[in-house]
């Protein structure tokens, strides 16, 4: 038996891997992280397949499920929004798995970000304009950031900037990027992207807050903050160039 934590995307239900569908569809258990799952990829699951919501589960409850699953010789499908390498709380299972001796692996996903970028058809580095990226969070009622990691240190560098599960907080977001961005800064809202209600505002540091507010975002979003989502004229960069070494 073996637990298989799955990204399952961003929300469209084809951005999901072809083993991550194919996992699915062989284990007799899965669980899935309620609305934030396509209910579409459920219906891959094998007939009779125990199908868990785990939006109200607490850790305890859901590794209950999985040390029963294990108990009865059942793969699990453990779906996770986006990839399960960010803001997933995997770590936190698998140590609970690691001390009951249940086996596991990983399948990655298609990440909020990327599919966030996808819908502002913009790459998220572009040369001599932005070559950092950094994902991060806000800690608001959520746990507590480490020390080092506010958005005025990570600020400082002017790196492009990605933060999840900080739209509720847009406006403490704002003041706390503006000094060292600028209020001219490009900014951009992704919600519920990849899926039909998906919501873009674009905008800068002066007046996104305005935007999300008038739009009625309060969840499933990502804040993109740099100037690579308005680069304008940019220099080529070496991959392509004439100049580079061909082996």
């Amino acid at each position: 038996m073996t637990v298989h934590f799955i990204g399952a995307g961003p929300g469209a239900a084809d951005l999901i891997t072809v083993r991550g569908r194919d996992i699915i569809a062989r284990s007799p258990v899965c669980l899935y992280a309620g609305a934030l799952v396509p209910v579409e990829l459920l219906a891959v699951c094998p007939p009779g397949a125990r199908k868990v919501d785990t939006a109200n589960l607490t850790l305890d409850e859901i590794i209950a499920e999985l040390v029963a699953a294990h108990a009865a010789g059942h793969d699990v499908a453990r779906l996770h929004s986006g990839d399960p390498s960010v803001f997933s709380a995997m770590a936190e299972q698998m140590r609970r798995l690691d001390a009951a001796g249940i086996p596991y692996d990983v399948t990655p996903g298609v990440p909020a970000f990327a599919a966030a970028a996808a819908a502002l058809r913009r790459e998220l580095t572009v040369p001599a304009v932005g070559q950092t990226v950094v994902l991060t969070r806000t800690s608001a009622r959520a746990t507590p950031m480490p020390p080092g990691e506010d958005l005025t240190s990570l600020g400082r560098s002017g790196a492009t900037m990605v933060l999840h599960l900080a739209v509720q907080r847009i406006d403490e977001v704002v003041a706390e990027l503006l000094p060292n961005y600028g209020a001219d800064c490009p900014v951009a809202v992704v919600a519920y992207a990849s899926r039909p209600d998906e919501v873009v505002l674009r905008g800068t540091l002066a007046d996104i807050a305005e935007q999300v507010q008038a739009a009625g975002v309060r969840r499933t979003a990502v804040i993109i903050v740099g100037r690579v989502l308005d680069p304008g004229g940019f220099c080529e960069s070496h991959l392509y160039s004439t100049e580079r070494e061909r082996p």
